[in-house]
């Protein structure tokens, strides 16, 4: 269960992109396409790198999540 809140809350941060491309609302999904037809390399290497990292850290909570509901 753990693991499936976790799974999912990851993916809903990679799926605000699209959300935020397709309802015009200001974030980190407009800020990537913006740095892309900027052509601005580190803006979008930036909001790139964000999302895995979010996403390892995600399933680094979970894992800690883990060890402390069954410690043993």
């Amino acid at each position: 269960m753990i693991t499936v809140i976790g799974v999912t809350f990851a993916i809903l941060i990679g799926g605000a992109i699209v959300t935020e491309v397709v309802f015009n609302i200001p974030g980190l999904g407009r800020l990537l396409i913006s740095g892309i037809l900027r052509r601005d390399y580190p803006v979008v290497q930036g909001a790139v790198l964000f999302h895995p990292v979010t996403y390892v850290v995600i399933n680094l909570l979970v894992d800690m999540t883990y060890a402390f509901i069954d410690p043993g």
